[in-house]
């Protein structure tokens, strides 16, 4: 057996798809031949680390964009005819591989190629959907949201948003659909600015009373809140920007809600911008004689490394005592 044909056979016996009649002849290779003796051993520690590798999951964004993407590529790609398409999959088949595992590949191949014939058939047969109407119910179908729009002295929003297809709808605060689109913006946005767009949208029309009407409804008879919504992006967002206008947005409910009173508490003893910790410092006013804000206030007064973080809680909790 020639060496050549022997690492192409070392390749077969390390994926598993060299028949059994093949092994004797080449262990008897490899005995006396120390190349590819290499070429095996440097084959199989090359599976190991493989093996060993975690595999990382893509996000559910990444998958809707490069579905987009190749569906765009494959159809300003000339079609090859049925017939070359085969003949280059069995020429290549049995170049690389012998018997039953050719006969393996040419069946997935003559599948894949079926199955992407009569799918591409009718996707172009299909009827199609409106381009702008979109209901709750399909929110799953929705990829992410690419870019938020207010127009100038209007009260008129424009969100952009990805399905199978880039699609916009268009409405106001008031709108529930514009409304439902903000708060996934807010939490799926694919950059720091649709973020930012969809918080200080969702901040400014609940401090204006536009669209924070459910939030007074029991948990279990409203869906997703502008104020959950915020208090995700307040405690987790890593833009200072988009938590310094979650924290606008949450001022309203600071005097109602423990949760909400929770949250800003842990901004200013956590939060590593200074900016968004003197913002949540100076919103405490109203509820400054509450036991839990005087001991972070008096906690953050006495051991924080920032000094003007330091004034500024002093100054608070000089406050909540002529309150008491």
């Amino acid at each position: 057996m020639k060496c050549e044909t022997a690492q192409l056979e070392v390749v077969l016996l390390a994926y598993g798809e060299l028949i059994d009649d093949k092994l004797p002849e080449l262990d008897e290779h490899l005995a006396g031949c120390e190349a590819c003796r290499q070429e095996l051993e440097l084959l199989t520690a090359m599976q190991d680390e493989l093996a060993a590798v975690e595999q990382a999951e893509p996000s559910p964004n990444l998958l809707a964009q490069a579905r987009v993407r190749l569906d765009e590529a494959l159809d300003s790609e000339p079609e090859p005819g049925l017939l070359a398409r085969l003949r280059s999959l069995v020429m290549g088949s049995l170049h690389h591989v012998h018997a039953a595992p050719a006969l393996a590949t040419l069946l997935v191949g003559a599948g894949f190629l079926g199955g992407t014939a009569l799918s591409r058939y009718q996707t172009a047969h299909e009827q199609k959907p409106p381009a702008m109407l979109m209901q709750h119910s399909a929110d799953s179908a929705i990829a992410n949201i690419s870019s938020i729009v207010q127009t100038p002295d209007s009260k008129l929003v424009q969100v952009n948003y990805n399905r199978v297809v880039p699609e916009t709808a268009q409405g106001t605060l008031d709108d529930p659909q514009i409304k439902q689109l903000l708060l996934m913006g807010a939490k799926n946005g694919i950059s720091n600015d649709v973020r930012d767009s969809s918080v200080a949208l969702l901040a400014e029309g609940c401090k204006a009373g536009h669209i924070c009407d459910d939030d007074d409804q029991p948990s279990d008879k409203r869906g997703q809140t502008v104020r959950d919504t915020l208090l995700v992006s307040l405690r987790y967002d890593r833009d200072s920007q988009v938590r310094m206008k979650a924290l606008h947005g949450l001022e309203r409910y600071l005097v109602s809600d423990q949760r909400v009173r929770d949250a800003v508490l842990e901004s200013i003893m956590n939060d590593h911008d200074s900016d968004v910790r003197m913002q949540a410092i100076s919103m405490l006013e109203p509820v400054q004689a509450d036991s839990s804000v005087r001991q972070v206030l008096h906690t953050v007064s006495t051991t924080d490394e920032n000094p003007y973080i330091r004034n500024a809680s002093m100054t608070a909790l000089e406050g909540a005592s002529q309150i008491q």
